[in-house]
């Protein structure tokens, strides 16, 4: 009987060490208690700039410079910059504990940077300067990271 106790303790210590470390502090997680009219209210107030846009690995930030984008009331969303307007839609939805924020610019934008984020986005963070956004591909599993800056 003796032995089942420090096979039980170690056993016990173990278990709790796989559970602190499989989290990392690097993880990023929705902020806690956000809901999608939180994600609204930060969304619409401001102008924000892509001040980071990673598909697949692959960092395409460059291709969103100088775009200011506006989330309006109305649920349409536009990026500008000195010499072009794009228009599309967005919205801020629960789905799963999650907010799900879907972009469309693909009614106008067929191709290219903007038809890229016209996509279901899940808020990762979320602050009154900064929206950190992921896409995860039904085609291939790779990840996508979208961050609006406040301008």
């Amino acid at each position: 009987m003796m032995t089942i106790r420090p096979i039980a303790t170690v056993a016990f210590f173990l278990i709790m060490n796989s559970m602190v470390t499989s989290c990392s502090k690097d993880d990023k997680t929705v902020s806690p208690g956000l809901n999608a009219a939180q994600v609204k209210t930060i969304i619409i107030v401001d102008t924000w700039k892509v001040s980071h846009y990673d598909e697949a690995g692959i960092d395409h930030t460059s291709d969103f410079s100088g775009y200011a984008f506006t989330f309006n009331t109305d649920k349409t969303l536009v990026g500008t910059d000195s010499s072009a307007t794009k228009n599309g839609t967005w919205d801020a939805t629960a789905e799963s504990g999650l907010v799900k924020i879907p972009i469309d610019f693909t009614p106008t934008e067929t191709t290219g940077p903007f038809e890229s984020i016209s996509d279901d986005w899940f808020v990762m963070t979320a602050s009154n300067t900064e929206i950190t956004l992921k896409h995860t591909s039904g085609d291939d599993g790779s990840i996508d990271l979208l961050t609006f800056e406040k301008i």
